[in-house]
């Protein structure tokens, strides 16, 4: 009786540990998934919002507010978490020369633990420039 009982105490600890893994597991990777959708998404809408005509008659690098808005809101949402609630803010976002701003903060589900509602809150921040001639 004395072994069956330590087996299912480590059983029960083991399935603890498995279920702590996975929510840590969930936590950080999204982090890290948000970062780079949010990197990745920025410099693909802002590359398609550049005004060609523009950069053609003056040889300078502008881009179409509406355009960047329209472009990264339409890719982040192909590509963004079903499951999380996000908000996309925009701050300083420049025309000429070309600058841009964009927050996320994204609000995961709710995890009880013990009675205790923990919701976990990500923000992130990443401010983009396009500078020098770099298209062709």
């Amino acid at each position: 009786m004395k072994n069956a009982l330590w087996g299912y105490w480590l059983v029960l600890l083991g399935i603890f540990i498995v279920v702590i893994m996975l929510l840590v597991q969930n936590l950080t990777t999204s982090s890290t998934q948000d970062y780079y959708l949010l990197k990745e998404i920025t410099e693909a809408a802002l590359v398609d919002a550049v005004d060609y005509s523009y950069y053609r008659t003056f040889g300078e690098i502008k881009i179409n507010k509406e355009k960047f808005y329209e472009s990264f809101l339409r890719r982040f949402s192909e590509n963004a978490s079903t499951t999380t609630t996000y908000t996309v803010s925009f701050y300083g976002v420049y025309e000429a020369p070309p600058k841009v701003s964009v927050e996320i903060k994204s609000k995961s589900n709710t995890f009880n633990v013990m009675g205790d509602s923990e919701s976990f809150d990500m923000v992130d921040r990443i401010n983009a420039i396009i500078e020098g001639n770099t298209l062709s």
